[in-house]
C-alpha cells in the first residue's frame, strides 16, 4: 500500500470476536508481588533463602518488600475493576497459611486471601486460586524438597486446609504451576529456587511434584463443592527441530519428553513414557516411582492450565550454542537430564527482554498439537505475556507498543486455534504488575500496570488501556488497529 493510501472501510480488515464465555484475566504469584515476608507467622519459602544467597539473584533483589500487594491489594483490584477483567489468577503462599509445611494453618495468612476473594467477588472479578507458584516452605526442603515422596504428603495436605478455608469464596483451583521449573530449574541447572544441580533429584522431584498434584486433586475435591473447578497449570514448551535431520528430530523428541510428557503423560494418561524412560536410563531406573503412583497421579481435570511464551527450537550433536542459550538461565549445570549433547537456538525475528523470541505461531501450533492429543481436554491460557524496558515518559505515561504487538499477534492466534476447534476458554495475562522476576531480579518488567518500586506507585501503562478494551468487548482488533 502506497503511503498516504488509507484502507477503504469496506478494505480494513475486521475485528476478531472471541466467545462471549471466554474468560479474560490477569495473573500473578504470591512471591512476585506479596511482600510482608516475615509478617503475621509467614516463615521462609526456598525463595526468600535462594534470594538472599550472594549471587543467586541479580542486583542481590529479594522479594522481601516486592510490591507490597500484602498491604496494596485494594488498590491492586481497584485496577483490576478499572481495566474490566473478569477473573484474576493469584498465588498462595503456602509459607504464609503453613509455615512449617505440616500441622494446622495459620488464621491472619488465611484471612489474607479471604479477604482478596471477597474484595475480587465484589467487583465481580472470579478469583482463581493456585496453590504452589514455588514457594516450598523452607523446612519442607530442609527434609529434602520434592526429590522425596514426603513432599508429596504434605502438599495434599497443605492443599486441603486451603480448601476447606476459602472453597466458599474460590471455586476454580490450580494445583501446580510450571512444575517443569520447579524440578529442573530448581534442583538440575540451579538457576531457580532451592538452587541444587542434581539432574537425579529433578527427576525425582518431577515424579513427586506429579504425585502431588494428584493427591491435592483429591483433596480439593474432597474439601470444595462439586461445582469447583480444579486443574494444573502446565508451561508445555512448543519444540521445534532446527532442521528437518532425523538427528534434529530426535533432539526436539528428547526434549519434548523432558518438558513436557513427563508431566502430561502420568497427569492426563496414567504412564510415563517409554522413551522418556530410555532417555534417561543411564541416571537413574525410575525405581521411586510406587505401585499405584501412576492412578494416584491420573486425576481427572476440568481443564488444562497452558503457559506459554516463546518457541524452543533445537538440533543435535552439540553442534551449537550451549544449553545455556534454553532460553531459563545460564549454569554450568543443564537443566535437562540425559540431553547434554542438545543444542538449544535463538528463533528468527525479534526479541523481548528476556531475549525470548516473539512468535505467535508457537502458540497457535503447540494448542493444535495438546488438542489433537488430548481431545476432550479444554484448554486455559493461564499465562501469557512479555517484558520489555518500559519507562516512565516526561508526562508520566509508560508507552509500550511492542508489547501490545505481542499481545495483539498472541491473541490473534488463540482465536486462529479456537477457529480451528480448540476448545480455549481464556486467557490470563502475564503480568497485572511489574514484579519480582525470579533470578533477574527486579530488572525485567512484565507488568500492565508500571510499579516504581521505591514508592510503589503503579502506573497503567498503554497495553493495560488496550488489554482493557479487549476484555471489555471481547474484540481483538486488526493489527493496524492494534496500537490504538
Amino acid at each position: 500500500m502506497a503511503a498516504g493510501h488509507d484502507l477503504s472501510p469496506s478494505e480494513a480488515p475486521a475485528a476478531l470476536s472471541f466467545p462471549p464465555s471466554f474468560t479474560w484475566g490477569t495473573a500473578t504469584a504470591a512471591y512476585q508481588i506479596e511482600g510482608a515476608a516475615t509478617l503475621d507467622g509467614r516463615t521462609p519459602s526456598i525463595w526468600d533463602t535462594y534470594s538472599r544467597t550472594p549471587g543467586k539473584v541479580r542486583n542481590g533483589d529479594t522479594g522481601d518488600t516486592a510490591t507490597d500487594h500484602y498491604h496494596r491489594w485494594r488498590e491492586d483490584v481497584a485496577i483490576m475493576a478499572d481495566l474490566g477483567v473478569g477473573a484474576y489468577r493469584f498465588s498462595i503462599a503456602w509459607p504464609r497459611v503453613q509455615p512449617t509445611g505440616r500441622g494446622p494453618s495459620v488464621q491472619k495468612g488465611l484471612d489474607f486471601y479471604r479477604k482478596l476473594a471477597d474484595e475480587l467477588l465484589e467487583k465481580n472479578i472470579q478469583p482463581v486460586a493456585t496453590l504452589y507458584h514455588w514457594d516450598l516452605p523452607q523446612e519442607l526442603e530442609d527434609a529434602g524438597g520434592w526429590p522425596e515422596r514426603v513432599t508429596a504428603e504434605r502438599f495434599a495436605e497443605y492443599a486441603g486446609l486451603a480448601a476447606e478455608a476459602l472453597g466458599d469464596r474460590v471455586r476454580t483451583w490450580i494445583t501446580l504451576n510450571e512444575p517443569w521449573c520447579s524440578a529442573f530449574l530448581g534442583y538440575s541447572s540451579g538457576v531457580h529456587a532451592p538452587g541444587r544441580t542434581d539432574p537425579v533429584a529433578a527427576l525425582r522431584a518431577a515424579h513427586h511434584l506429579n504425585l502431588g498434584h494428584g493427591k491435592a486433586v483429591q483433596a480439593l475435591r474432597a474439601n470444595l463443592p462439586s461445582d469447583a473447578q480444579v486443574s494444573v497449570t502446565l508451561n508445555i514448551h512448543h519444540v521445534r527441530p532446527f532442521t528437518d535431520d532425523a538427528q534434529d528430530v530426535d533432539a526436539a523428541r528428547r526434549i519434548d519428553a523432558l518438558a513436557n510428557r513427563v508431566f502430561t503423560g502420568p497427569m492426563l494418561q496414567g504412564a510415563y513414557p517409554e522413551d522418556l524412560l530410555r532417555d534417561t536410563a543411564s541416571l537413574t531406573d525410575w525405581s521411586f516411582v510406587q505401585d499405584g503412583d501412576l492412578k494416584e497421579i491420573r486425576q481427572p481435570l476440568d481443564f488444562l492450565g497452558v503457559n506459554y511464551y516463546t518457541p524452543t527450537l533445537v538440533s543435535g550433536g552439540a553442534s551449537g550454542t550451549s544449553h545455556g542459550s534454553d532460553g531459563h538461565g545460564k549454569s554450568e549445570h543443564s537443566p535437562w537430564p540425559a540431553a547434554d549433547d542438545v543444542t538449544f537456538h535463538l528463533p528468527p525475528g525479534s526479541t523481548t527482554a528476556m531475549g525470548w523470541a516473539v512468535d505467535p505461531t508457537g502458540l497457535y501450533d503447540l494448542l493444535v498439537r495438546v488438542k489433537g492429543d488430548f481431545p476432550q481436554m479444554p484448554l486455559m491460557i493461564t499465562e501469557n505475556g512479555a517484558a520489555f524496558d518500559d519507562y516512565v515518559d516526561p508526562e508520566g505515561n509508560v508507552n509500550d507498543p511492542d508489547r501490545i504487538d505481542y499481545l495483539q499477534g498472541h491473541l490473534a492466534a488463540v482465536h486462529r486455534a479456537i477457529e480451528a476447534g480448540v476448545d480455549v476458554r481464556g486467557y490470563f495475562l502475564w503480568s497485572l504488575l511489574d514484579n519480582f522476576e525470579w533470578g533477574y531480579g527486579y530488572s525485567k518488567r512484565f507488568g500492565a500496570v508500571y510499579v516504581d518500586y521505591p514508592t510503589g506507585k503503579r502506573i497503567p501503562k498503554a497495553s493495560a488501556r488496550w488489554y482493557s478494551a479487549v476484555a471489555r468487548t471481547g474484540l481483538l482488533p486488526a493489527p493496524s488497529a492494534a496500537k490504538g
